[in-house]
């Protein structure tokens, strides 16, 4: 009987390790990808590092591929914002913060869950904070913000 025993443990024991192991290769697998939940609140900003609006929320197709993002642009600290739709495609994406120059620097406040200053007056140089592997810093889209906002406006709808 008390063999029956040690052998349930010894068999339970490496059905855990073994699933340990799988669990080590899973996360390698997706090593470089982003996470679509950090990819959601970017800030958005144009070739001249203005800050045009923010992600919103991507649009998938029903296989799963992400198509279009849903900017917020206008508006002060979220009152009087309206959602537009871009192809995902138009979006550029980079892991450095953005550089401060000028009048752009005013309007690019700091991602503290990133760990780096973008647009602060730091003496300190952007390239010292280590980007983060799950998501990058910011998103660019070469329209201004008058673009932005005479684009049609995106709504859900239910139809």
């Amino acid at each position: 009987m008390l063999a029956k025993h040690i052998a349930a443990g010894i068999a339970g024991s490496l059905l855990l390790a073994s699933t340990a192991f799988a669990a080590e290769n899973t996360s390698a697998t997706y090593q470089g990808d982003w996470r679509t939940s950090k990819v959601v609140g970017l800030n958005v900003y144009n070739d001249q590092n203005e800050n045009v609006g923010s992600i919103n929320d991507l649009l998938t197709d029903k296989s799963g591929n992400i198509k279009g993002a849903v900017l917020s642009v206008g508006g002060f600290l979220g009152m009087g914002s309206r959602y537009v739709a871009i192809p995902f495609e138009k979006l550029k994406f980079s892991e450095q913060p953005v550089p401060s120059t000028g009048a752009g620097a005013s309007n690019a406040p700091a991602r503290p869950s990133s760990g780096t200053t973008t647009g602060s007056a730091s003496s300190q140089p952007a390239t010292s904070s280590k980007p983060n592997p799950w998501y990058p810093d910011h998103a660019t889209f070469n329209a201004t913000k008058d673009e932005l906002q005479a684009m049609p406006e995106f709504k859900y709808t239910t139809e």
